[in-house]
C-alpha cells in the first residue's frame, strides 16, 4: 500500500438540512475550527445559490455536492455555474464516462473550481451494485472509476474510507480524495454501508472527510467537530 504522506485531512461539515437559516445557525454553532461545508441536493433544491453566497460572506469555503451526470456539454456548463455562484468544489459522477470528465476538468480549470468525481456512493454495497448490473466488488469498480476520472483530468475523487488504499494505488498519493462514511466511534451508521472512523481515514490518507450528523445532531456542535477535528490531528 502507497505510504500516506498527505497531511491532516480538512473536516467537511455537510449542511443537509432545510433552510439557510437552519444551515448559518449550525455553522455559527461549529465556530471557527471549521471552514468548509457541503451544500448538498437538500438545501440547494430548495433555496439556491443564495445559500452558496451567503456562507462564502461569512467567510467559509463551499463544496457544492450536487453530482452533475449528463452529456459533456451540460455538465460543462454545469461546473462553470457552480463557480459562478461561488463554490469552491464541486461533484459529478465518474460513471458519466471520460469525455463527460474531461468536459468537467476543463471548465474547472478555466473557471476556477476544483472538481471531484464520485466513484460508487457509499450507501452502496457489492449486493446492491449487482442490481444495477455492476457485477465487480465495490472496490474494484472504485479502483476503475478513479482511474479514468485520474486520465481524463480531474482534481480528485469522492470514495469510500475503505477504499483510499486503493485508489493511492491507483493514482498516486497527490490525488485529491475527499471521504464521506465518515462515522465516529459508537455513532449510527445511519444509510451508510462502508464506513470508517475519522483517525482510521486520516491514517489511511484522506484529504477531505465530509461528517454530517454526528455533528448536526449533536448536543454540542462545536464539540463534536473539535472532536472529530482531534482525531484528525488537526
Amino acid at each position: 500500500m502507497t505510504e500516506n504522506h498527505t497531511p491532516e485531512p480538512e473536516l467537511i461539515v455537510a449542511l443537509d438540512v432545510d433552510s439557510p437559516e437552519a444551515a448559518l445557525d449550525l455553522v455559527r454553532k461549529v465556530g471557527d475550527a471549521v471552514r468548509w461545508y457541503k451544500i448538498g441536493k437538500q438545501l440547494f433544491t430548495r433555496h439556491g445559490p443564495s445559500v452558496v453566497s451567503r456562507l462564502k460572506q461569512a467567510g467559509k469555503n463551499v463544496f457544492l455536492d450536487l453530482k452533475y451526470h449528463d452529456i459533456p456539454n451540460t455538465v460543462e456548463q454545469a461546473v462553470r455555474s457552480a463557480a459562478a455562484v461561488g463554490a469552491d468544489l464541486t461533484t459529478v459522477h465518474a460513471s458519466g464516462g471520460g469525455a463527460m470528465l474531461e468536459a468537467a476538468a476543463r471548465a474547472g480549470r478555466e473557471a476556477g473550481i476544483q472538481v471531484v468525481a464520485v466513484t460508487v456512493l457509499t450507501s452502496l454495497d457489492d449486493a446492491a451494485l449487482e442490481a444495477v448490473g455492476v457485477h465487480d466488488p465495490a472496490e474494484r469498480q472504485v479502483a476503475r472509476l478513479a482511474a479514468l476520472a485520474k486520465s481524463s483530468g480531474v482534481d480528485g475523487v469522492v470514495c469510500s474510507p475503505l477504499e483510499i488504499g486503493t485508489v493511492r494505488e491507483v493514482c498516486g498519493p497527490d490525488f485529491m480524495l475527499v471521504v464521506p462514511g465518515i462515522r465516529p466511534a459508537g455513532s449510527s451508521r445511519g444509510d451508510q454501508k462502508r464506513v470508517m472512523t475519522p483517525g482510521e481515514a486520516a491514517a489511511a490518507g484522506a484529504q477531505y472527510i465530509v461528517v454530517g450528523r454526528p455533528i448536526r445532531q449533536a448536543e454540542n456542535p462545536s464539540q463534536a467537530a473539535r472532536a472529530i477535528l482531534a482525531e484528525l490531528g488537526r
